[in-house]
């Protein structure tokens, strides 16, 4: 479904990334996960077209994406929930929502029903429904994480790209992140997840990647990640 191969990605002369290869199966929940500065979300940006990799190849469904602007990346079925929200503050969360449908409307992807995937956002987030017509810049924390996730799923994605989505949040409001996480898994949505609570995303994922200095030092099925000494000493001992 998603495929990386030895990407590269730097931020002026400074090497972020280097030679970064993983996969994202079709039906399938992987974890990136790794210390502050490993280079998480640099990879997600660079999938998503935000950075333009130096070298390297990123393929979705079969078709090389690798260096496409934003825009074209998400017409291709990727969608990206990035970290910080990035919700439109001065327009309201149904709009906000419906931006996230904008290829849809364009002709750029397939329209499909957009009236019933909105309403079953609504059901999935009901306190996004709740405050459908108020503006985003007014929601809290956790209401701005819920609506950047339902953005991102109105787009009707083949990859959904989840970049930290329970930072900043109280510890109630992680686990209603994760029980969403859970439920979109369980509705076989294809998700790449990078996540400051390693355990939390070892729970949810199948496979896992953990990054180091912008390398991938090991990689496994997320069981035999959260079992493995190296990797509990590193970033599960903290983990909530």
């Amino acid at each position: 479904m998603l495929q990386i191969e030895n990407l590269n990605a730097a931020y002026g002369k400074v090497e972020v990334l280097h030679n970064i290869s993983l996969s994202v199966p079709k039906g399938k929940v992987v974890t990136l996960i790794g210390s502050n500065g490993a280079g998480k979300t640099t990879t997600m940006r660079a999938v998503s077209g935000m950075i333009q990799p130096t070298s390297g190849k990123i393929s979705l469904n079969g078709k090389a994406i690798t260096g496409l602007p934003s825009n074209k990346i998400a017409r291709s079925g990727l969608a990206h929930s990035p970290e910080g929200r990035r919700v439109f503050a001065t327009l309201s969360v149904t709009d906000n929502l419906l931006l996230g449908a904008f290829p849809r409307l364009t002709f750029g992807r397939e329209k499909g029903d957009v009236p019933g995937d909105l309403a079953r956002i609504f059901e999935l987030f009901p306190r996004l429904k709740e405050r459908a017509e108020q503006q985003a810049g007014t929601l809290s924390g956790g209401e701005q994480q819920m609506l950047a996730m339902g953005r991102a799923l109105m787009l009707n994605p083949d990859v959904l790209l989840l970049d930290e989505p329970s930072m900043g949040l109280a510890p109630l409001l992680v686990k209603e992140v994760f029980r969403i996480i859970s439920e979109l898994k369980g509705r076989g949505i294809t998700m790449l997840l990078v996540e400051q609570f390693a355990a939390a995303a070892l729970e949810v994922a199948d496979y896992g990647y953990v990054l180091e200095n912008g390398r991938i030092s090991v990689h496994g099925p997320a069981g035999q990640l959260k079992n493995d000494p190296a990797v509990k000493a590193a970033y599960l001992g903290a983990a909530h």
